[in-house]
Protein backbone atom coordinates (compact mmCIF):
# COMPACT_ATOMS: atom_id res chain seq x y z
CA UNK A 1 0.00 0.00 0.00
CA UNK A 2 1.41 3.38 -0.98
CA UNK A 3 1.63 6.14 1.62
CA UNK A 4 -0.85 8.38 -0.22
CA UNK A 5 -3.40 5.57 -0.57
CA UNK A 6 -3.10 4.68 3.10
CA UNK A 7 -3.57 8.26 4.27
CA UNK A 8 -6.60 8.75 2.01
CA UNK A 9 -8.22 5.50 3.16
CA UNK A 10 -7.89 6.52 6.80
CA UNK A 11 -9.92 9.70 6.28
CA UNK A 12 -12.46 7.96 4.04
CA UNK A 13 -13.05 5.23 6.62
CA UNK A 14 -13.55 7.68 9.47
CA UNK A 15 -15.94 9.81 7.44
CA UNK A 16 -17.97 6.68 6.61
CA UNK A 17 -17.94 5.25 10.14
CA UNK A 18 -18.30 8.38 12.25
CA UNK A 19 -21.85 7.60 13.39
CA UNK A 20 -21.01 4.00 14.26
CA UNK A 21 -17.95 5.11 16.24
CA UNK A 22 -19.92 7.75 18.14
CA UNK A 23 -22.45 5.06 19.16
CA UNK A 24 -19.70 2.62 20.18
CA UNK A 25 -18.10 5.20 22.46
CA UNK A 26 -21.40 6.48 23.85
CA UNK A 27 -22.63 2.96 24.63
CA UNK A 28 -19.31 1.75 26.08
CA UNK A 29 -18.96 -1.14 23.66
CA UNK A 30 -15.14 -1.40 23.69
CA UNK A 31 -14.04 -3.52 26.64
CA UNK A 32 -10.41 -2.43 26.78
CA UNK A 33 -11.50 1.20 26.95
CA UNK A 34 -13.86 0.56 29.85
CA UNK A 35 -11.38 -1.57 31.77
CA UNK A 36 -8.08 0.18 31.11
CA UNK A 37 -7.30 2.72 28.44
CA UNK A 38 -9.84 5.50 29.07
CA UNK A 39 -8.75 5.96 32.67
CA UNK A 40 -5.10 5.46 31.75
CA UNK A 41 -5.03 8.47 29.43
CA UNK A 42 -7.05 10.60 31.86
CA UNK A 43 -4.54 9.78 34.61
CA UNK A 44 -1.58 10.51 32.33
CA UNK A 45 -2.93 13.94 31.41
CA UNK A 46 -3.97 14.90 34.95
CA UNK A 47 -0.57 13.82 36.30
CA UNK A 48 0.82 16.94 34.64
CA UNK A 49 -1.66 19.21 36.48
CA UNK A 50 -2.46 21.01 33.21
CA UNK A 51 -4.11 24.41 33.05
CA UNK A 52 -5.03 23.78 29.41
CA UNK A 53 -5.20 20.83 27.01
CA UNK A 54 -5.39 20.42 23.24
CA UNK A 55 -7.01 17.10 22.29
CA UNK A 56 -5.86 16.18 18.77
CA UNK A 57 -8.22 13.72 17.11
CA UNK A 58 -10.84 14.39 19.78
CA UNK A 59 -13.56 12.33 18.12
CA UNK A 60 -16.93 12.81 19.79
CA UNK A 61 -15.29 14.58 22.72
CA UNK A 62 -15.43 12.05 25.57
CA UNK A 63 -11.91 12.90 26.81
CA UNK A 64 -12.60 16.64 26.76
CA UNK A 65 -15.70 16.07 28.88
CA UNK A 66 -13.81 13.87 31.32
CA UNK A 67 -11.08 16.49 31.74
CA UNK A 68 -13.61 19.32 31.97
CA UNK A 69 -15.18 17.47 34.90
CA UNK A 70 -11.79 17.85 36.61
CA UNK A 71 -11.72 21.58 35.91
CA UNK A 72 -9.37 21.45 32.90
CA UNK A 73 -10.33 23.52 29.82
CA UNK A 74 -9.90 21.60 26.57
CA UNK A 75 -9.69 22.56 22.92
CA UNK A 76 -10.59 19.53 20.80
CA UNK A 77 -9.77 19.26 17.10
CA UNK A 78 -10.71 16.57 14.61
CA UNK A 79 -10.78 16.17 10.84
CA UNK A 80 -14.24 14.58 10.79
CA UNK A 81 -17.07 17.18 10.88
CA UNK A 82 -19.69 14.68 12.10
CA UNK A 83 -17.59 13.82 15.15
CA UNK A 84 -16.93 17.47 15.93
CA UNK A 85 -20.66 18.16 15.68
CA UNK A 86 -21.34 15.32 18.14
CA UNK A 87 -18.72 16.75 20.51
CA UNK A 88 -20.20 20.24 20.34
CA UNK A 89 -23.67 18.86 21.04
CA UNK A 90 -22.47 17.31 24.31
CA UNK A 91 -20.29 20.26 25.33
CA UNK A 92 -17.40 20.11 27.76
CA UNK A 93 -14.92 22.06 25.64
CA UNK A 94 -14.28 24.05 22.50
CA UNK A 95 -14.24 21.95 19.34
CA UNK A 96 -12.98 22.77 15.85
CA UNK A 97 -12.75 20.94 12.53
CA UNK A 98 -9.05 20.81 11.64
CA UNK A 99 -7.15 18.20 9.65
CA UNK A 100 -3.66 17.02 10.51
CA UNK A 101 -2.50 18.87 7.40
CA UNK A 102 -3.99 22.04 8.91
CA UNK A 103 -2.09 21.49 12.14
CA UNK A 104 1.12 20.71 10.28
CA UNK A 105 0.68 23.99 8.39
CA UNK A 106 0.52 25.88 11.69
CA UNK A 107 -3.05 27.18 11.39
CA UNK A 108 -3.82 26.52 15.07
CA UNK A 109 -2.53 29.49 17.02
CA UNK A 110 -2.79 28.09 20.53
CA UNK A 111 -0.57 26.70 23.26
CA UNK A 112 -1.37 24.23 26.02
CA UNK A 113 0.30 22.48 28.91
CA UNK A 114 -0.68 19.12 27.39
CA UNK A 115 -1.31 18.10 23.80
CA UNK A 116 -2.95 14.67 23.86
CA UNK A 117 -3.44 12.19 21.02
CA UNK A 118 -5.55 9.29 22.26
CA UNK A 119 -5.55 6.45 19.71
CA UNK A 120 -5.67 9.14 17.02
CA UNK A 121 -2.28 8.73 15.33
CA UNK A 122 -2.96 6.20 12.59
CA UNK A 123 -1.08 7.47 9.55
CA UNK A 124 2.50 7.49 8.36
CA UNK A 125 3.69 10.76 6.82
CA UNK A 126 0.66 12.63 8.19
CA UNK A 127 1.59 11.67 11.74
CA UNK A 128 5.24 12.61 11.20
CA UNK A 129 4.16 16.04 9.97
CA UNK A 130 1.76 16.45 12.88
CA UNK A 131 4.40 15.52 15.46
CA UNK A 132 6.71 18.14 13.98
CA UNK A 133 3.99 20.73 14.58
CA UNK A 134 3.58 19.85 18.27
CA UNK A 135 6.50 21.76 19.89
CA UNK A 136 5.04 25.20 18.99
CA UNK A 137 1.73 24.07 20.54
CA UNK A 138 3.31 23.30 23.91
CA UNK A 139 3.49 25.88 26.66
CA UNK A 140 6.84 26.04 28.48
CA UNK A 141 7.34 22.74 30.27
CA UNK A 142 4.42 21.24 28.34
CA UNK A 143 4.18 17.64 27.21
CA UNK A 144 2.72 15.57 24.39
CA UNK A 145 0.74 12.54 25.61
CA UNK A 146 0.21 9.80 23.01
CA UNK A 147 -1.78 6.65 23.75
CA UNK A 148 -1.71 4.06 21.00
CA UNK A 149 -1.93 0.34 20.36
CA UNK A 150 0.93 -1.50 22.00
CA UNK A 151 3.21 -3.24 19.47
CA UNK A 152 2.72 -6.52 21.38
CA UNK A 153 -0.94 -6.47 20.37
CA UNK A 154 0.01 -6.52 16.69
CA UNK A 155 2.19 -9.61 16.54
CA UNK A 156 1.16 -10.78 13.07
CA UNK A 157 3.85 -10.25 10.47
CA UNK A 158 7.32 -8.81 10.78
CA UNK A 159 8.14 -6.49 13.66
CA UNK A 160 8.84 -3.54 11.41
CA UNK A 161 7.32 -0.15 10.69
CA UNK A 162 4.78 -0.30 7.88
CA UNK A 163 1.14 -0.21 6.78
CA UNK A 164 -1.34 -2.78 8.07
CA UNK A 165 -5.03 -3.38 7.53
CA UNK A 166 -7.32 -2.24 10.33
CA UNK A 167 -10.32 -3.85 11.99
CA UNK A 168 -13.44 -2.82 13.93
CA UNK A 169 -13.49 -6.10 15.88
CA UNK A 170 -14.66 -5.44 19.42
CA UNK A 171 -16.38 -2.18 18.54
CA UNK A 172 -19.87 -3.57 17.96
CA UNK A 173 -22.12 -3.50 14.92
CA UNK A 174 -22.76 -0.92 12.23
CA UNK A 175 -19.23 -0.43 10.91
CA UNK A 176 -18.12 -0.50 7.29
CA UNK A 177 -14.63 -0.69 5.82
CA UNK A 178 -11.95 -0.28 8.48
CA UNK A 179 -9.17 2.27 8.21
CA UNK A 180 -5.64 1.00 7.61
CA UNK A 181 -2.97 2.12 10.03
CA UNK A 182 0.76 2.62 10.04
CA UNK A 183 2.39 0.27 12.54
CA UNK A 184 5.38 1.61 14.44
CA UNK A 185 7.75 -0.38 16.60
CA UNK A 186 8.73 1.12 19.95
CA UNK A 187 12.00 2.22 18.35
CA UNK A 188 10.01 3.67 15.45
CA UNK A 189 7.95 5.82 17.82
CA UNK A 190 11.01 7.07 19.66
CA UNK A 191 12.69 7.94 16.35
CA UNK A 192 9.57 9.79 15.17
CA UNK A 193 9.49 11.86 18.35
CA UNK A 194 13.19 12.70 18.03
CA UNK A 195 12.81 13.76 14.40
CA UNK A 196 9.94 16.04 15.45
CA UNK A 197 12.05 17.79 18.08
CA UNK A 198 10.51 15.90 21.00
CA UNK A 199 12.27 14.01 23.78
CA UNK A 200 10.63 10.98 25.37
CA UNK A 201 10.18 11.62 29.10
CA UNK A 202 8.12 8.63 30.16
CA UNK A 203 6.65 5.41 28.77
CA UNK A 204 3.64 3.78 30.43
CA UNK A 205 2.22 0.34 29.61
CA UNK A 206 -1.34 0.02 31.01
CA UNK A 207 -2.02 -3.66 31.74
CA UNK A 208 -5.29 -5.37 30.84
CA UNK A 209 -6.64 -6.96 34.04
CA UNK A 210 -7.89 -10.07 32.24
CA UNK A 211 -4.97 -10.87 29.94
CA UNK A 212 -2.08 -9.52 31.99
CA UNK A 213 -0.69 -8.00 28.80
CA UNK A 214 -0.34 -4.33 27.83
CA UNK A 215 -3.62 -2.91 26.58
CA UNK A 216 -1.81 0.09 25.12
CA UNK A 217 1.33 2.16 25.38
CA UNK A 218 1.43 5.79 26.51
CA UNK A 219 4.31 8.03 25.49
CA UNK A 220 4.97 11.35 27.23
CA UNK A 221 7.34 13.61 25.31
CA UNK A 222 8.43 17.20 25.78
CA UNK A 223 9.93 19.69 23.36
CA UNK A 224 13.70 19.82 23.32
CA UNK A 225 15.09 22.93 24.97
CA UNK A 226 14.29 25.91 22.76
CA UNK A 227 12.64 23.89 19.97
CA UNK A 228 9.09 25.02 20.66
CA UNK A 229 9.98 28.71 20.96
CA UNK A 230 12.22 28.56 17.88
CA UNK A 231 9.54 26.89 15.74
CA UNK A 232 6.85 29.26 16.98
CA UNK A 233 9.10 32.19 16.10
CA UNK A 234 9.74 30.82 12.63
CA UNK A 235 6.02 30.33 12.07
CA UNK A 236 5.31 33.89 13.22
CA UNK A 237 8.04 35.32 10.97
CA UNK A 238 6.88 33.32 7.95
CA UNK A 239 3.31 34.48 8.58
CA UNK A 240 4.37 38.14 8.26
CA UNK A 241 6.46 37.89 5.12
CA UNK A 242 5.39 39.96 2.14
Amino acid sequence: MSASVGETRILDAWHDNAAAWERAVREGRIESRKLVTDQAVIDAVLARSPRSVIDVGCGEGWLARALAAEGVPVLGVDAIPALVEAARAKGGGEFRVLTYDDLAAGVLEARADVVVCNFSLLGGSSVDALLAAVPPLLAPGGVLVVQTLHPLVAEVGAYADGWREGSWVGCGEGFGQAAPWYFRTLAGWVASFATAGLSLEELIEPIHPHTGRPASVIFMAGARQGDGDEQASRRSISGHRT
